[in-house]
């Protein structure tokens, strides 16, 4: 307020509510959208009613909290003609707003009704001068996002594979050819999507993505896909979770994956918390040394939005090597990690599988 000159008599601020209160009656609401485990559906919003919203750090936030602070927007608009309006800031990042505003802006696809509006530091007049030379000398990730606007790059400590290395799953043309496999994250309780994956070796030579659909048809498309390709059914794994529990008794002899179950040992020294989080951190270990070559690009954006954020959980309070929940990464990017799970599941091949059921 200082600042901007407003008088501190034409203002109160409640340190207790987190308001600023106008004398002309208009109001300021200061809240924390962070997503705590004692409000996951962010009841705390839900009695509001604004005129507009502005979020800092909107890399910060999960899609579901911008929503549902999105539907509050609802105050006097109709009254005074107004259009309901959010506006978020952020450095770049690759959650929902990488998705939603940064992509399509880049291809010309941004929806009439939203705007994206890149700024960089030549465009605050009131920056420090030494603010630039100090980027300068920080790490090449801090200097691309913070200097040069770069949505390519990202530097959180718990991500477990280079956003380069995940570019590079596209250009690995050195990897060779090898035994037939099938990868299949089927759709849980029938939402969302099924997503189908055929290996050459670690070559991705074919991705099927497939709607809701029932279960036979699911079972339909994987054994045409298995004859099309040779692949042998012990080389099949699917999903044993919701739905795909019936499709994994539908295909006779092929492998079931169950996230929770502990991990394979491998005669190495390991400390995985479970089966899914060894699969990832081999994806990883494995994306990191280019040895995975994906051929298809239509899904590219999709496969590179959800490898980002395959990270190491840090909200654990034991010593075991875990990856983030499925549900807070469904939270990050505003849907199931359907792509980067079908990758996962194929690094259950580079173990002795004999070991799996053991």
């Amino acid at each position: 307020m200082k600042l901007v000159g407003v008088p501190k008599s034409y203002y109160k601020y409640n340190q207790q509510a987190n308001t600023i209160t106008f004398e002309n009656g208009s109001e300021i609401l200061l809240k924390d959208l962070f997503a705590f485990p004692a409000d996951p559906d962010f009841d705390d919003l839900g009695s509001l009613e604004i005129t507009d919203a502005f979020i800092d750090e909107a890399s910060e936030i999960t899609v579901k909290a911008k929503n549902i602070l999105k539907s509050r927007i609802r105050d006097q608009l109709d009254e005074n003609g107004l259009i309901p309006k959010l506006l978020m800031t952020t450095n770049p990042c690759r959650n929902f707003l990488y998705a939603d505003f940064y992509r399509p802006f880049n291809e010309g696809t941004l929806e009439a009704h939203r705007a994206f509006v890149p700024a960089l530091l030549p465009d605050n007049p009131f920056i420090s001068k030494h603010y630039r030379n100090n980027l300068l000398e920080s790490d090449k990730e801090t200097i691309e996002r913070l200097l040069f606007g770069n949505w390519m790059y990202l530097d959180d400590p718990t991500k477990l594979i280079e956003i380069d290395r995940i570019i590079d799953l596209w250009t690995n043309t050195h990897v060779p050819d090898g035994p037939r496999y099938i990868s299949c994250d089927a759709a849980r309780f029938g939402a969302d999507k099924s997503v189908i994956m055929v290996w050459h070796g670690l070559r991705v030579v074919e991705i099927k993505t497939i709607a809701k659909s029932t279960i036979t048809h699911l079972a339909d498309v994987l054994q045409s896909m298995k004859l099309k390709h040779r692949v042998p059914m012990s080389h099949i794994v699917i999903d044993d979770g919701g739905v795909g529990g019936g499709l994994v008794d539908m295909m006779d002899g092929c492998v079931p994956f169950v996230a929770n179950k502990k991990p394979i040992n491998t005669g190495s020294r390991q400390n995985y918390a479970n089966l899914k989080s060894q699969l990832y951190f081999i994806l990883a270990e494995y994306t990191n040394a280019g040895k995975i070559w994906v051929q298809p690009t239509e899904d590219r954006d999709t496969i590179i939005e959800e490898l980002e954020q395959v990270k190491k959980d840090k909200e654990v309070t034991d010593d075991k090597l875990r990856v983030v929940k499925k549900e807070h990464v469904k939270e990050m990017i505003g849907r199931s990690p359907d792509y980067s799970d079908c990758l996962s599941f194929r690094m259950l091949f580079e173990i002795e599988v004999t070991d799996y059921f053991s």
